[in-house]
């Protein structure tokens, strides 16, 4: 049987050092220390407006960027975007490679400097690619 959207999303997201998920908001949502790093938006619910997609927290120049270079994949979420956070459809074939890169870019802004460094190690990579929390 084929993943749907959500497994892929859980799988990935999970993947991340000390990831967990819970339901916030009605949806399941995923999580590094105390803060979220992505929302699972249902197509069921009046937040996926009709189609799934995966909420990402970013900074505003990412959001700007990829929404306005990917309107097709990419958009602006409901109460959230206006923090930078971008959404990333999910039930159009999505590049499961790009949603995860994404997903970690994500994480990288909430995770603690530890896992940060677990994440690198993990990667082979050492404070390479670091993304600013500010």
């Amino acid at each position: 049987m084929a993943k749907t959207p959500l497994d892929q999303l859980r799988t990935l997201s999970l993947a991340l050092p000390d990831a967990w998920e819970k339901i916030s908001h009605g949806e399941p949502t995923f999580w590094v220390h105390k803060r979220m790093f992505a929302m699972f938006a249902s197509a069921r619910n009046h937040h996926g407006a009709g189609r799934d997609a995966v909420w990402c927290k970013a900074v505003h120049l990412t959001q700007e960027m990829v929404v306005s270079r990917w309107p097709d994949r990419y958009f602006v979420p409901p109460y959230v975007g206006t923090s930078g956070w971008f959404g990333i459809y999910l039930d159009r074939r999505p590049n499961w490679s790009e949603v995860a890169d994404r997903l970690e870019g994500s994480y990288r802004l909430v995770a603690p400097k530890r896992l940060l460094a677990t994440l690198d190690e993990r990667e082979g990579r050492a404070n390479v690619g670091r993304v600013s929390k500010r």
